[in-house]
C-alpha cells in the first residue's frame, strides 16, 4: 500500500501537499483571470484583494463565524446522536421499521431547504432555528448508514453468536455496534459536509449574525470582496470539520477491527 493510500502519517502528509499545491493552482489562475481581464472588483475580486479583505475585517468576520461554528457543532453533535439513538431503534424493534421507516424515506422528498423558512417562522432569528437546519440535514443521512451497517454485520459471527446463547441486546452491543462503526463514520462524515450548508442556508432565510449573514450583507452592499472573505472562512472551517471528524471516525473503525478480531 502507497503513502497516498494509507492513513500513516506520510500519507496524510502526502494527501494535505496535493492539496495544497492544487489550492495554489486554483489561486494562481484565479488572480490571473483578475489581473488579464482587469474584471471590475465588484464582479470578481481577486484572491489577493479577499485577503486584505479577510485581514482588514478579521474582528468583525471572526464575531459572526462564532456564531455559525457554534451553529454547526451543535447540530451535528445532536443531530448525529438522534440519528444513531434512532437506527439502534430500528434495528431492535420490527413496529419502529414499519412505522418510522417509510416515513424517512418519504421526508426526503420534501426539500429540507424549503423548511428553512418554516423553522425560522417557529423558532425565531436566533441560533435555535439554523441548528434545527443543520440537524435535520445530517439527520437521514446519519440514520441511513449508520442502520444499513448494523444489518449488515457478518452473519458468521452472527451464528456463532446464537449457538453461544447470545441474546439480541448484547448481540447488539458486542457484535452489531463495533462492525457498524465504520458505516457511522461514513454517516458522519456526510454529516460534517452538510452540517454548514443547513446552518448557512438558515442565516440566509433569517438571522441577525453568522457568516451566511454576513455574506449577504456584504452582497447587498456590493462588497464582493468581503462576501468572498467570508465564504473562504466558512470553506477552511468545513475543511477542518471534515478533517478531525475523519480522524475521529478512523480511530473508531481502527477500535471496531480490534473488537471484532477478539471475538
Amino acid at each position: 500500500m502507497s503513502a497516498r493510500d494509507d492513513f500513516s502519517p506520510r500519507g496524510v502528509r502526502a494527501r494535505v501537499g496535493d492539496a495544497v499545491i492544487a489550492a495554489i493552482v486554483v489561486l494562481a489562475l484565479w488572480q490571473g483571470i483578475v489581473w488579464v481581464t482587469q474584471v471590475p472588483a465588484f464582479i470578481l475580486p481577486g484572491p489577493l484583494r479577499v485577503a486584505e479583505t479577510l485581514v482588514a475585517n478579521a474582528g468583525l468576520i471572526a464575531d459572526h463565524a462564532t456564531v455559525t461554528i457554534a451553529e454547526v457543532l451543535i447540530g451535528l453533535v445532536v443531530g448525529a446522536g438522534l440519528g444513531a439513538a434512532t437506527a439502534l431503534h430500528l434495528m431492535v424493534s420490527p413496529t419502529a421499521r414499519r412505522i418510522a421507516l417509510p416515513i424517512m424515506v418519504f421526508s426526503q422528498a420534501v426539500p429540507v431547504f424549503a423548511l428553512a423558512p418554516i423553522l425560522t417562522l417557529w423558532l425565531g432569528y436566533g441560533m435555535a432555528s439554523k441548528i434545527a437546519m443543520a440537524l435535520l440535514i445530517i439527520y437521514f443521512p446519519v440514520v441511513s448508514t449508520f442502520y444499513d451497517g448494523l444489518r449488515r454485520t457478518d452473519a458468521g459471527l452472527l451464528d456463532l453468536a446464537r449457538t453461544m446463547g447470545a441474546t439480541p441486546s448484547r448481540t447488539l452491543i458486542y457484535l452489531r455496534f463495533p462492525a457498524a462503526l465504520p458505516a457511522f463514520g461514513s454517516g458522519l462524515r456526510l454529516a460534517a459536509v452538510y452540517a454548514p450548508i443547513g446552518a448557512v442556508i438558515g442565516e440566509w432565510v433569517g438571522a441577525s449574525k453568522g457568516l451566511g449573514y454576513l455574506m449577504l450583507l456584504a452582497n447587498g452592499r456590493a462588497k464582493t470582496d468581503l462576501m468572498f472573505a467570508s465564504l473562504f472562512v466558512l470553506a477552511l472551517f468545513a475543511v477542518v470539520l471534515y478533517a478531525a471528524v475523519s480522524a475521529v471516525t478512523r480511530r473508531m473503525t481502527s477500535w471496531s477491527r480490534e473488537s471484532t478480531d477478539t471475538m
